[in-house]
């Protein structure tokens, strides 16, 4: 479970977050959604430790984040897998570096015959068998999202973060990144957070919807009641979207 209680954030004198409150229960399928810079990167980031809050509290299973010494941060984040906006591929590993390096670099003291196999069987898991000898450089945008997402899941993890999981992409390769997200939620059973301002991967793969609006949440409801509200505010974010 994810805990955020009251937390806020400025960066000089932009004031990003304003008291978010939010839980996320284990298993859940959760997007926050709204506008660009309305904060839900930031918020992301506080949820992995990332960023520290300037006040307020972000609890990852009970255990306070902020009040973590670095040993015991280590020993939350290694829950997390992230899927960063980009892939954020290493232009000059291989498919099979990229997805091995955090259990290289984390010490999770695995053999190499056991992390040639974790690198694999992840590959396969989103529909990339074969590929660990390739470079970013020979992949496509929605085959690069995949390998990201596999070095997100290597470490086995409890919750996966989702930053812009369908930016830059295709609708058809949209739609197979979206079913890939919902698919891997029931698979694992793992909690899936999705930041995103793209309401038709919202509708496909989500259960819960935060919306951020001017830093704090401003609605919690199901795909179908924020797309069905008749709130001005969430009407004008929906018509922005197209959707």
């Amino acid at each position: 479970m994810i805990e955020i209680i009251d937390v806020h954030k400025t960066f000089g004198s932009n004031y990003v977050l304003r008291g978010i409150n939010l839980t996320i229960n284990s298993g859940d399928s959760a997007a926050i959604i709204g506008r660009s810079g309305c904060g839900k990167s930031v918020l992301l980031k506080h949820i992995v430790g990332l960023l520290t809050p300037d006040s307020g509290i972000v609890k990852v299973d009970n255990e306070i984040i902020g009040g973590s010494n670095e040993k015991d941060l280590y020993k939350i984040r290694r829950k997390f897998g992230f899927l960063f906006q980009g892939a954020a591929l290493f232009d000059s590993m291989t498919v099979f570096e990229n997805v091995s390096l955090p259990l290289v670099e984390n010490n999770f003291g695995y053999s190499k015959s056991e992390i040639d196999n974790a690198v694999i069987e992840k590959l396969e898991l989103v529909g990339l068998p074969n590929t660990q000898n390739l470079k970013p450089a020979e992949l496509s945008g929605g085959m690069k999202k995949r390998v990201g997402l596999a070095r997100a899941l290597i470490t086995n993890p409890q919750y996966i973060l989702y930053d812009e999981p369908t930016t830059g992409l295709d609708p058809v390769m949209s739609d197979a990144i979206d079913d890939l997200i919902k698919e891997l939620n029931e698979k694992l059973n793992v909690t899936s957070i999705i930041v995103t301002h793209d309401m038709f991967s919202v509708k496909n793969t989500a259960e819960k919807i935060f919306m951020m609006h001017e830093g704090k949440i401003y609605y919690t409801g199901t795909p179908q009641e924020i797309i069905d509200s008749e709130d001005p505010i969430i009407k004008k974010f929906i018509q922005r979207t197209g959707f």
